[in-house]
């Protein structure tokens, strides 16, 4: 087996490890650890301007998933892609939320903390960060291994 392949093989198998451990089994609830029944996932992609994902992984790595559970939103997981031109401007991550209605509640509160607008007005001082940004709000199946 070749290095390469060998990377092909564990590192899918270790964000699966990585996912099953922060789920838990089939058998869990449709929800992260420590939250209530029921809710709504929220998967958001984050495109950079050229140059600032590490400014854009700092925010989030120093103030902004604080500030996200400060309103209510249970951070679950942030991935960087894998592809060379994307891992370059790229964040993905999921939250989690009681409903849809909650998320735009939270973020509202978010986007107006004044510790947030003090964190991203010292992160942007040599420019804006993000370029784009994709919500997609989401359900686990009746059929999803991890429910």
């Amino acid at each position: 087996m070749t290095r390469r392949s060998a990377s092909l093989i564990l590192v899918p198998a270790a964000l699966f490890a990585a996912v099953a451990g922060l789920f838990g089994t089939a058998s869990s609830q449709d929800k992260p650890a420590g939250a209530p029944k029921g809710g709504v996932y929220e998967m958001r992609t984050y495109t950079t301007n050229e140059g600032k994902l590490d400014a854009l992984n700092a925010r989030f790595r120093n103030h902004t998933l604080k500030l996200f559970e400060k309103h209510g939103m249970k951070n679950v997981m942030y991935w960087t892609p894998t592809d060379a031109e994307k891992s370059k401007n790229t964040l993905i991550y999921v939250l989690w939320h009681e409903s849809e209605d909650a998320a735009k509640k939270s973020f509202a509160a978010f986007v107006k903390d004044p510790d947030w607008i003090k964190a991203r007005d010292e992160s942007e001082k040599d420019g804006k960060i993000v370029a784009k940004v994709e919500s997609v709000f989401m359900k686990v199946t009746d059929y999803s291994p991890h429910k």
